[in-house]
């Protein structure tokens, strides 16, 4: 059941003036976030709890009515080493699994009750598999070291269960239980884009959060819109124009009670909160393996010439792109910019949305993506595996265009932003702080419009 409060906004003519939401406050920026979580300062932890066995935990830990240590009763792992669980199932005696919200590469995200703070948490159980375990310690090791340089970062806590009589280990990270992801909100709006002036704030505070974690020498390596959730689940209902073209003769408040297709959700604020640190990584010289969720992958990243700061950012460029102009008809609904699985197409769809890629890049290519290029350039459409990979190449519009078509006010701007967080060249690329600088985030746009 969803726990999302709705107000119907009622009028029966198009307003001139629609009502003000938490993000039209010209700024009071927002604190860069970073998977913010509260009651223990990582910073102060020097150390994570020690597997125990059930006979070494205090008798204070006991509850009437649960398990010793509010153990889970034994269940085997599923064939994925996915942690196996029932509704009602206590994770610890402080923990009570509520629902599941979620299902990842890393394993599952349970949404639990806890009875010391009397709320709602988010717990993250890693599959039993050793390299998610990994990926886990070293998200907990990179949530330490933001937690030392800002004393806002919290955890609840970080536990790791070894059930020695049931030869069961259970990894645990317990976080703050936040709103939607940006991909789950589209997906719930039938993916409709967010106004320009929320792609604004949303940006801003994805770049701070990215210049934050850059100044301390990490990079996410994998930012894309379901690891960056809202704050709150609440929203407005408004209609949607673009949907109705001032063709219809119904009240606005009929058509929202009238079909859901010509309205749509506007988040009520535009706080965000960056997460998932498992891919994070130190920067490092000559880092050549591939990183990146596929659709917000760099160009350098697939042609093999090595990764830096600048992979976080062309993801940045790719993701605000698909904010403001996720729903048109050259695309088939919810997908990104680069709706691909190969490589050699994907290299084909930047240059039809933003130009030829540099020769010097091509002719750079690691002995793996060599083959995509040919004579100097890139080897397509001849090196097309069929020709539906031609015709979903074919379908994207410049990126000027794509802009163009649907924003309405701040367009320009905005054109010139991606053109600079989506250079091909990496060390051309804009930094994030470059980038906080440009005109888009420092024009009084909502003064003036």
């Amino acid at each position: 059941m969803e726990m999302e409060r709705v107000t119907e906004l009622t009028m029966d003519r198009r307003p001139r003036k629609r009502p003000r939401l938490a993000w039209d406050v010209v700024p009071q920026t927002h604190k860069a976030q970073l998977g913010l979580f509260f009651e223990q300062e990582i910073g102060n932890v020097t150390s994570f709890p020690q597997p125990k066995a059930l006979s070494d935990h205090p008798s204070s830990l006991f509850v009437k009515g649960l398990a010793r240590n509010g153990s889970p009763p034994w269940r085997e792992d599923d064939k994925d080493g996915h942690y196996m669980f029932e509704i009602g199932d206590n994770l610890t005696s402080r923990y009570k699994i509520h629902s599941k919200m979620g299902e990842g590469t890393f394993g599952q995200v349970l949404e639990c009750w806890d009875r010391e703070r009397k709320e709602m948490v988010a717990i993250k159980i890693v599959r039993g598999i050793k390299k998610y375990r990994e990926a886990a310690m070293i998200e907990v090791d990179v949530l330490q070291q933001l937690g030392r340089h800002d004393k806002v970062l919290r955890v609840i806590a970080v536990v790791e269960q070894v059930y020695s009589l049931q030869l069961c280990t259970i990894t645990e990270l317990v976080f703050e239980k936040l709103g939607p992801s940006l991909y789950d909100f589209l997906r719930k709006n039938n993916y409709r884009s967010f106004p320009i002036d929320l792609v604004r704030e949303i940006g801003r505070q994805l770049l701070e959060c990215v210049a934050f974690m850059h100044d301390l020498h990490l990079i996410h390596t994998d930012l894309k819109p379901e690891n960056i959730l809202l704050v709150s689940s609440e929203y407005v209902k408004v209609p949607d124009y673009k949907i109705l073209g001032n063709k219809f003769p119904y009240t606005c408040n009929s058509l929202l009670t009238l079909d859901s297709s010509y309205s749509k959700r506007i988040p009520k604020s535009s706080a965000i909160k960056v997460i998932d640190f498992g891919s994070t990584t130190y920067d490092k010289p000559d880092q050549t393996y591939i990183v990146s969720t596929r659709h917000y992958r760099a160009p350098e990243v697939i042609l093999g010439l090595g990764w830096s700061y600048p992979c976080d950012i062309w993801s940045v460029g790719c993701i605000l792109v698909e904010l403001c102009s996720v729903y048109f008809k050259q695309f088939y609904l919810g997908e990104a910019l680069f709706q691909t699985h190969e490589n050699l197409e994907h290299l084909a769809m930047m240059e039809k949305v933003l130009g030829p890629l540099p020769q010097h890049m091509l002719r750079r290519a690691d002995r793996n993506a060599e083959k995509y290029v040919r004579r100097g350039r890139l080897d397509w459409p001849e090196g097309a595996t069929s020709r539906d990979s031609i015709k979903a190449v074919l379908k994207l519009p410049r990126l000027q265009n794509l802009i163009m078509q649907h924003v309405d006010h701040s367009a320009g701007d905005l054109i010139h932003l991606l053109q600079g967080l989506m250079r091909y060249d990496p060390a051309e690329r804009m930094s994030a702080r470059e980038a906080l600088r440009h005109p888009f985030f420092t024009r009084d746009h909502l003064r003036r419009h």
